[in-house]
């Protein structure tokens, strides 16, 4: 019995407890970190980096888009296409990739945590910068899916493509015919759209393991794409996309009656729901932090070149 114990004790002494069960979860307190670390990151991102880094998260998001669709049109499941939809977001966020609706809600925790560099002009020109670039994938998707759907524009639109146009017109002309209250009605589901998809991005913060943060991504973006709240994003396909397809709408409608209003409710969305909050409640009441200084500020608080904050 003793020479078990002994042995049970070096085997432990060897092998101790923090590298045998390494936990996975990220505290509230340190993600929220994470997410200010990450805005400042993105706000002193090259002009460069930041327009392909967009580019390709509208393209990925109008690829997802246009299999949900594909799939709910040829299942008439739109429970499927939703639980399906995902797993674009979750490959342009594991491949470091921006969206709008992400930035609007990371970049201004920097700058509130007066991060060196990140100004309100550095912000408006990174929301501007990922603005065009996923405008831009979104629309290259959108001109490929519609030569898909027609052969080259040669035929008119399969089903799938037919879906697209009548989408385009319900999410724009149908709201235009209720008024102030179908813009109501746009502004508050693209509050909630961002809210859910915020709610996805830092919840991925939360987990160290690639599975841990597709499982906490997964259920919010399932959320939002089956209650049909609007994402600026994912209409940049949609809508683009059925005004080559021949939907019954213009550009105008396209822009006055979607685009604009829920790019502004993505931003309230996300930043009043999810950034604020969790930097009100958690970096602001957490534990002190300590911040490393550039090294020509380092003279002005000592050789550790790190601040209190």
């Amino acid at each position: 019995m003793f020479r078990i114990g002994n042995t049970l004790r070096e085997l432990f002494r060897e092998h101790p407890a923090p590298e045998r069960f390494h936990m996975s979860y990220v505290s509230p307190s340190e993600f929220v970190g994470k997410m200010i670390d990450a805005g400042e990151s993105k706000a002193l991102m090259s002009t460069r980096d930041t327009l392909i880094r967009a580019f390709m998260a509208g393209a990925i998001l109008a690829l997802a888009a246009a299999f949900a669709v594909t799939i709910t049109v040829q299942t008439g499941n739109p429970l499927l296409g939703a639980v399906l939809f995902p797993v674009g977001f979750c490959l342009l966020y594991l491949l470091g990739f921006d969206l709008l609706t992400g930035v609007f809600t990371l970049v201004p925790l920097a700058m509130l945590d007066k991060r060196r560099g990140v100004t309100f002009c550095s912000m408006m020109r990174n929301w501007g910068l990922v603005f065009v670039g996923n405008l831009g994938g979104a629309i290259v998707v959108a001109l490929m899916m519609a030569v898909v759907f027609t052969f080259g524009f040669s035929v008119d639109p399969n089903e799938v493509g037919q879906r697209l146009g009548e989408i385009g017109h319900s999410r724009t002309v149908g709201y235009a015919e209720h008024g102030a209250a179908g813009m109501l009605t746009l502004f508050i589901r693209a509050v909630l759209c961002n809210w859910m998809v915020s709610t996805g991005v830092v919840a991925a913060m939360m987990s160290t393991s690639v599975s841990g943060k597709v499982i906490a991504m997964w259920m919010p973006i399932m959320l939002f794409f089956y209650m049909g709240f609007e994402h600026s994003i994912v209409n940049m396909f949609l809508f683009p996309s059925g005004l080559m397809l021949g939907g019954d709408f213009s550009i105008a409608d396209y822009l006055i009656w979607n685009e604009i209003p829920t790019v502004l409710g993505n931003l309230v969305g996300g930043l009043t729901f999810v950034g604020l909050t969790l930097f009100a409640t958690h970096a602001r009441t957490g534990e002190t932090r300590l911040v490393e200084l550039p090294t020509e500020d380092r003279s002005l608080v000592g050789a550790a070149g790190r601040v209190l904050r």
